[in-house]
């Protein structure tokens, strides 16, 4: 009988601080799409078969509960689709020009765990576009890049 041995691939522990995917989120409408963009290539986010579920948007005038709940279920969604953490979004909304209401959804952001890098609304947006997809573009886009580390030469 020969026994043999499995290990791990080298390398450490992911950091559990490190920034996740961002996406796009388009709150635009009543029913909500999320979007990931890699390389400038957007494509919209589906649920997994077996955690299908619609998500209808909040009104402007929707609670702190909603748009918290409804931006938990959008980063779940994008979770679940990537396989990996999701930590950053672009949201679209109909109109952005309430203060109170952009205060609102950044409050609620912060709470379902996404740090906004923008809401925007449909006025904002390149003429013809789907806006989840050109959210998630522009996410990528905004997205800061990791501090490389001191280890890393850049002469």
């Amino acid at each position: 009988m020969k026994l043999f041995q499995i290990e791990e691939p080298e390398g450490g522990d992911a950091d559990p601080d490190a920034a996740g995917a961002a996406v796009g989120i388009d709150a635009s409408g009543a029913v909500v799409a999320v979007a990931m963009s890699l390389g400038g290539n957007a494509a919209i986010l589906p649920d997994r078969e077996g955690f299908e579920r619609v998500l209808l948007a909040p009104s402007a005038a929707g609670s702190a509960i909603e748009w918290h709940e409804l931006l938990e279920a959008a980063r779940l969604r994008a979770e679940r689709a990537l396989a990996r953490p999701v930590t950053h979004a672009v949201v679209v909304l109909a109109a952005a020009d309430d203060a109170a209401v952009v205060a609102r959804i950044v409050a609620a952001a912060e709470q379902a765990g996404l740090a906004l890098l923008r809401i925007t609304d449909m006025a904002a947006l390149p003429a013809g576009a789907a806006p989840a997809l050109a959210a998630a573009a522009l996410a990528e886009e905004l997205m800061p890049w990791p501090d490389p580390g001191p280890d890393l030469d850049t002469r």
